[in-house]
């Protein structure tokens, strides 16, 4: 939260007065009618005016709000700025949660960057809890990211992921590769090939504007924890680069959007084609409302369907470079289920459950959105005694939850094998305790496009190499990037060595 730590040192030196006159009676527990204090959880005393923000120190949120919660307890009530924050940070807590209260949990804060970016709230990821919510995510899991539509972008998958082991191949073998970059080459072009039909190939472009809009709507943002403040991004800056990166994307979808317009028939149907059917046909005008909705929805595509996926191969493969016994143990058993095929296809992947231990594995230790997006209550309810009003900000801390130690043994080490014989999916069935991806009706609609880049791109990286880390290099650091996207700060280079 650092970025613009500036900006809230700002705000408290120029709004004193004014903060106090609003902010006079939001001392914790009271309520804003002035009725008898609720029972609220337990967490850190709050300073006057801003709260608990200056608690979360330099560190990224999820290890601030996780360190404070290892005090506090897993359900733990802060007051950020002027906003009342609940943080979920324990299996237990989140089971309690989302078995019990899942639609009060369902809402969205109106946050300054997504609100620009998402085109007034108009998608899926940011968009209120309400019917047009449940419409366009019916959308995403019926047209865009079901299971089938999934697979038919298979050959898209094998054939970019073939790329990405070509040029590796022909990388110069004394020198490393920079496998962060090719990681987000090769999720760019899946996204850009199976939602616009287009190659994202060579633009270094697109990846520098994901890269800041990523930043935008995880870093610090004075105006999200002082709502009424929010003119002052006006003068500090924040809103000329949410702007700048608005118009730049927005920029993006009216050219694809216009070339599929100007060229109706072809032969691959891409999610453009499918959001552009929809929102012609008059039976479904209630569902794509205009063309700044069928870029929102392609925000939420492009901006979850790269830095998830790439974030996640990364992390994966620098766990098994600081284990490298489970590397080798990896390797040995994909490569005796593949034999001598040359290369991983989507249709091996069923047979490899190594692979799918090591991924799961890598998921529990750095989900690759820690924090997931803030949630906002809509009704009153109570969760482990606790009382929980109405309009309360919500963190559910997948970092912490994934290392709590009434869920999983030896927290911090890497073991693929605890997953074996354990029917844990991503979408928290093992007693809440793993939500790389959320879970209930806020949880990532892109799962399973996600998982299916990783699972390829893994694989075949793991079957065709052998790795090892420069001369130069001793230890891997494992340092986090800030953003609603944590990748490896340092870009991971290896020394790939060919084994097939």
């Amino acid at each position: 939260m650092n970025p613009n730590g500036c900006i809230l040192i700002f705000c408290c030196v120029v709004s004193i007065p004014l903060l106090f006159l609003l902010f006079r009676r939001s001392h914790r527990g009271e309520g804003r009618d002035g009725q008898c204090k609720a029972k609220l959880p337990p967490g850190p005393r709050p300073l006057p005016i801003i709260g608990n923000l200056h608690q979360l120190g330099s560190a990224a949120p999820h290890l601030a709000l996780s360190a404070l919660a290892a005090e506090h307890g897993p359900l733990m009530y802060l007051r950020l700025g002027s906003v009342p924050t609940l943080v979920v940070s324990s299996g237990a807590a989140a089971r309690d949660v989302f078995k019990h209260h899942d639609l009060a949990f369902s809402g969205r804060p109106a946050l300054f960057a997504a609100t620009k970016l998402s085109y007034g709230l108009n998608d899926v990821t940011f968009s209120p809890y309400g019917e047009c919510w449940r419409q366009a995510r019916k959308v995403y899991m019926v047209e865009l990211l079901s299971a089938a539509r999934v697979q038919s972008f298979r050959a898209v998958r094998e054939e970019e992921v073939a790329r990405t082991v070509a040029s590796i191949r022909s990388h110069p073998s004394p020198s490393p590769v920079n496998l962060s970059r090719m990681m987000l080459s090769l999720a760019n072009n899946i996204v850009c090939r199976t939602a616009f039909g287009g190659d994202g190939r060579g633009n270094n472009d697109i990846d520098r504007i994901l890269a800041e809009a990523e930043e935008l709507l995880g870093g610090f943002c004075a105006g999200d924890f002082f709502p009424r403040l929010r003119w002052l991004h006006k003068l500090d800056g924040l809103q000329a680069r949410v702007e700048k990166v608005f118009n730049q994307l927005d920029d993006l979808y009216n050219k694809v959007i216009a070339q599929h317009l100007a060229q109706e028939d072809h032969d691959e149907v891409d999610m453009v084609d499918l959001l552009l059917r929809l929102h012609r046909n008059p039976t479904d005008k209630n569902i794509i409302r205009g063309m700044d909705h069928v870029k929102a929805l392609l925000m939420d595509i492009f901006l979850a369907g790269t830095g998830t996926s790439s974030a996640t191969i990364i992390w994966a493969m620098a766990e098994l470079m600081r284990n490298p016994k489970v590397m080798e143990r990896t390797q040995k058993e994909l490569r005796q289920a593949m034999g001598d095929k040359g290369k991983v296809e989507e249709s091996d992947l069923g047979n490899l459950d190594c692979l799918k231990l090591i991924i799961k594995e890598a998921l529990r230790l750095h989900p690759p959105a820690p924090l997931g997006i803030p949630r906002e209550t809509t009704e009153r309810c109570t969760v482990g005694g606790y009382e929980v009003p109405v309009g309360m900000r919500v963190f559910i801390n997948s970092w912490a939850i994934g290392r709590d130690p009434d869920g999983w043994s030896d927290t911090e080490e890497f073991r693929p094998e605890r997953f074996l014989g354990d029917e844990v999916d991503f979408r928290g069935n093992h007693d809440f305790c793993f939500l790389p991806f959320g879970t209930g009706r806020r949880s990532c609609p892109a799962i399973n496009f996600a998982v299916a880049v990783v699972e390829l791109a893994l694989a075949n990286l793991l079957y065709s190499f052998d790795w090892e880390l420069p001369s130069e290099v001793h230890e891997l650091d494992m340092e986090e990037t800030l953003g609603v996207v944590v990748h490896k700060k340092n870009p991971l280079h290896l020394l790939a060595k060919l084994h097939v």
